[in-house]
Formats: structure tokens, sequence, C-alpha cells
């Protein structure tokens, strides 16, 4: 009789990992407490795997072998506690398929930068002629992709949530980027293990494995310098500090693996800020380990365009250039969307905040930012912090009138920057949301002004 493998949600992970278990003979089972979208049912049902959904029936869960949850799921909810109480094994979708395939996988994760750095290596792979996946947050689920297994390559954007659940997995290039305070409150408000549980993209790395980490962040630096492993270690930075494998100097970006030297001009790269010469220098490593050429990424970087949402260009109105930046739903995420740019910036921020500590913004906010544009239901915390240090600071509830408003005090070759720093539960559904509406709001007002 087969194993009975459970799987808790159906999102595209959950999808992958059933039609994974049922391709490999396992008898599965999927339970969602939510209501699952149409053409996923129909994908059970022409896979005939059994399913449930507004809620987890337990006498069914707990006769798993196996439970398969998603990364959106914690170990204290009641489903999941009490098979673990059970001595049952929970595990996520990324450690089940891990289990199914011999491809390399390169593991990228970080507070910050993860899915730009995830979106760029897998692109230059591409254009250098590697069969890459794309898989994790971004594109279709690994399970998914490891049932036909076709790959060269698994290029993975990893989340805290998603190494939480891993036992056996193990990166051939494991990727730290940063680390900074970010759901803390799904870690009992705790920073260690928050940190930690990042830390786990580099565990049981051989010695055929590579860790590539940024040494700007002290506390990702730190961590990965005092970790004890077999795996080779490539830092990568901004300076040429004598250790940094990777820098910027005088508008370009070296790289160095062994005795080459890869050098790529910034005047090729499509995206611009501090934040994102690191990476794509981070990109740049992890291509050349699996055999790009310096002509391929030169020639693979001018084609790159990044995620939805993610210092996204939308328009020009009156040569006052406008970016969508609505994923940037913490502090950091907005002090490498400011540093991003050198002229003065109209920013438009707010929304649900979740205790954030603006100091770090004050003194860019100060030399950058001429008027405020809050955003939100509730903004006193960003009148509070900002008020004394620009010239305007208004509110609005409404995203329309938000873009209208920063249009009326930007002048031409400044940059209004959609960047909110805090979550967007207060007046959307989420952050995609958000922004697909900035974006409708920017693009009907250019067509008024136009016409």
């Amino acid at each position: 009789m087969s194993q009975k493998i459970v799987i808790l949600g159906a999102g595209e992970s959950g999808m992958g990992a059933a039609l994974l278990a049922v391709a490999k003979g396992y008898a599965v089972f999927v339970s969602d407490a939510g209501v699952i979208a149409e053409g996923r049912k129909k994908e059970l049902e022409t896979n005939n795997i059994s399913f449930e959904e507004g809620g987890h029936s337990l006498d069914q869960v707990l006769l798993a072998d196996l439970i398969i949850k998603s990364p959106g799921i914690p170990d204290t909810a009641e489903v999941v506690a009490a098979a673990l109480d059970r001595g049952i094994p929970v595990i996520n979708e990324l450690e089940f398929a891990y289990r199914f395939t011999s491809k390399p996988i390169i593991a990228i994760t970080g507070s910050n930068g993860k899915t730009t750095t995830t979106l760029l290596a897998h692109h230059i792979l591409a254009k250098s002629g590697k069969r890459a996946g794309l898989a994790g947050n971004v594109g279709f689920s690994l399970a998914r992709q490891v049932i036909k297994d076709e790959a060269d390559i698994y290029v993975v954007e990893v989340s805290s949530f998603q190494l939480d659940g891993m036992v056996e997995f193990t990166a051939d290039t494991a990727v730290l980027l940063n680390i900074t305070p970010d759901h803390l409150d799904r870690y009992g408000y705790d920073f260690d293990r928050y940190a930690n549980s990042k830390m786990r993209v580099m565990a049981n790395m051989q010695d055929t494995g590579s860790i590539v980490y940024c040494t700007t962040n002290t506390e990702a630096n730190d961590r990965v310098v005092s970790f004890d492993t077999p795996a080779s270690k490539i830092p990568i930075g901004l300076e040429n500090n004598g250790t940094n494998k990777g820098y910027l100097q005088d508008d370009i970006l070296y790289y160095f693996a062994g005795d080459k030297e890869y050098r790529v001009p910034l005047e090729v790269l499509p995206l611009r800020g501090p934040h994102n010469y690191l990476n794509t220098l981070v990109a740049i490593a992890i291509a050349v380990r699996y055999g790009a050429t310096e002509l391929n990424i030169i020639q693979a970087l001018p084609t790159f365009r990044n995620a939805p949402h993610r210092l996204e260009y939308i328009a020009s109105i009156d040569g006052v250039d406008i970016i969508n930046d609505s994923k940037a739903t913490n502090v950091d995420s907005v002090v490498y969307a400011l540093g991003s740019f050198d002229t003065e910036i109209v920013w438009i921020a707010g929304g649900q905040d979740k205790g954030n500590d603006y100091a770090q913004l004050k003194g860019l906010v100060n030399d950058k930012v001429k008027a405020l544009i809050c955003l939100g239901a509730d903004n006193s915390r960003l009148y509070e912090n900002f008020e004394p240090l620009v010239d305007v600071i208004v509110e609005t509830q409404d995203v329309k009138e938000a873009a209208r408003m920063a249009l009326e005090y930007a002048n031409k070759s400044d940059v209004i920057l959609f960047s909110p720093a805090c979550a967007s539960f207060d007046l959307f559904n989420n952050y995609a949301e958000r922004g697909d509406l900035f974006r409708e709001a920017v693009l009907e007002l250019k067509e008024e002004i136009n016409a």
C-alpha cells in the first residue's frame, strides 16, 4: 500500500507538491482552509487528487505518513501542531521537490532584493544557453518542474518561511543578500530566531558548494564569516577592500573567479542604485559559477526586465520619472529605493505601519525628499517622523489623488517614488493590488495631460 501524503494549502507550491507526489506513486489528499481557485480545483480533479476546502479535517490529515504544508502556515497552527504531536513529519514543497532531483540548486534568500537577484541570475543563465528553471517565490513551483526535471539548473528564491521547513535540502550555491528585521511576528519578535532561519539556506552544504554573501550588510557578513561549513565563501560588496571577490570601481563592476577577471560597465545595467549594483554582482557571481562568459553577461543585462512593483519605471510626465516600488513594505527597502536616485524626490509612502523604525530614513529624506504624500488610513507616524524634514507633507486615502498630488509638487527632472515602507492591508488587499492601482492612476493621468 502506497504512503499517504497530505498537502496543506492549494496554492502553487501545494499544487506542485501534489502533482509530484502523484507522479511518484503516493496517495495524495489536499486540504485548504480557504477556498480553492477554480483553475486549481479543475487540475486536482483532472489528476484524480482528493481534496477539501474551507477547513482541515483532522481525522483525514492525521492519517498522513508525511505532511507538506504551505510556507504561509505556521507551525503553531492547530492542524500542524496536532500532526507534530503525533510524530508525523511536516516539511514544505521545496524540501519535497529536492528529494527528486539531482540537478544543482541555487537558493537565494535575504530580507530584501531576493526576487530581483533571482530573476537577474536566471536571466543571465538563460541567455548564456543554460536550461534554467525559475522557482520558489517566483515562477512555477520547484515540485511542478521536477516532475519532468528537464532543467540543467534551478534558480530558487527562498523565504525564511520556506527555510523553516528544510531538512535534507542542500543548495549547490547558497546566497545570503542581507538580514534586516522583517516578519518578526512569525518569530515571536525575536530577531535572532529570524536571522537563524535565514542562515538555514547554507545547511547541509558540501565542499563542492559555494556561499555568495554581501559584505555590506553587517548582520549577514558576520554570520557567514563565522559559519562553519566545508563550502567555499564568495564575498561581494561595493568596495575594493582586498577581500571582496566582486565590487564596484570607476563605474565598472568587477568580479574575480580564480585568476579570471570579469568587467561589466554600469552603462549596460538596466537597474540603478547601489543595492541593484550589489544584486547584479551577486547574479554575475552565480552565472560565472555555471559557465557564463563576460560577453554573455554584458549581452544579457540590457534585456533584463524586473518584476512589477520593484522600482518599476511606469512613465515620464512633463520630464518627471514615476516609479512604482509598492513591494517596499519595510523601511530597509525604502532606504534602497531612495538611494537609487540622485535627483530630488517626491515620495509617496504610508499604509499599515508594522512598528517601523524610521531613524535610518531620516538622513536620506532630509537630503533628497522635497515633498511627502502620505497614502494611508493612519498617517500619524509619518507626520511625526518626517514633517520637520520636508517642505511639504500632505495626505490622502485615494491612490489616484496621491499620484495627482505628487505631480503637482514635482518639477522637471524630479522623480516621483511610490515606496510605501508599510504593509498594504489598510486600504488594499496586497502590495500587488496597491501597485497595480498606482500604475493605472499614473497612466490615466499621463493620458489626460497629453490629451
